[in-house]
């Protein structure tokens, strides 16, 4: 074993259509298809609220799915008020907004993720995934068709800290076998390069260039030939 892969999950691994507000848009215009808000009208409201938005906050008392489904509901009833629709619609429409989400049609893995976990593990690297994500991670995960590369799965909506919480990096620690050689894979500076280093993992920024960035590669293949 060469060592260990921490991955970052959406936006490195995988990603949805629209995301946050294609699925809160997609929502609303099956319930109401004369309705002419769009997801640049949405992109406002979901752009805070969410844990992850406030990383230094712990929200370990929620222990279920359920329980932060129910947390997260206001956020999608405030964003469809927001974008003028009544309170009883937008009521039903954040309730449908969980199994929207994790609608497995809408999520997709980028050209790379297999070949480059694939060839990473032939050459001995552990993998495991590490995300600010909603409970229901690790069906997606399987769904994609890449359980079978991951070691475990680790999502911030079940443990209870988000990245780059240094504690959210303690908990993946414990509980999987360390090693010398570990990194930290992600799309975010600040989530996962920053997250990870709190903690002595170094990092390697994918997909979005930053120059804060010590390392960085356009795309997994990449990273591969990186590892070797």
């Amino acid at each position: 074993m060469k060592g260990t892969l921490l991955w970052d999950f959406d936006g490195t691994l995988a990603y949805r259509d629209g995301m946050w507000r294609g699925c809160l848009t997609d929502i609303l215009v099956a319930e109401d298809p004369s309705t002419t808000v769009t997801d640049e009208d949405i992109r406002p409201y979901v752009n805070e609220g969410f844990p992850w938005h406030e990383p230094k906050k712990e929200h370990t008392d929620i222990k279920t799915s359920d329980e932060w489904w129910a947390v997260m509901h206001p956020l999608f009833v405030n964003a469809y008020k927001g974008v003028g629709v009544d309170d009883g619609l937008a009521n039903k429409c954040a309730s449908l907004v969980r199994n929207e989400f994790i609608n497995t049609k809408k999520w997709h893995l980028f050209e790379d993720t297999i070949p480059a976990l694939t060839k990473l593990e032939q050459e001995g690297w552990k993998h495991v995934i590490v995300s600010n994500h909603v409970p229901e991670l690790e069906a997606l995960v399987s769904h994609l068709g890449i359980h079978e590369y991951v070691q475990e799965v680790f999502t911030s909506a079940l443990v209870g800290y988000e990245k780059p919480h240094q504690k959210m990096f303690e908990h993946v620690l414990s509980h999987i076998q360390s090693n010398d050689d570990m990194w930290m894979i992600g799309d975010s500076v600040a989530a996962d390069i920053n997250g990870a280093a709190s903690v002595g993992i170094k990092g390697i920024l994918v997909r979005k260039p930053n120059e804060d960035a010590d390392v960085y590669y356009e795309n997994l293949l990449e990273v591969v030939e990186k590892l070797r």
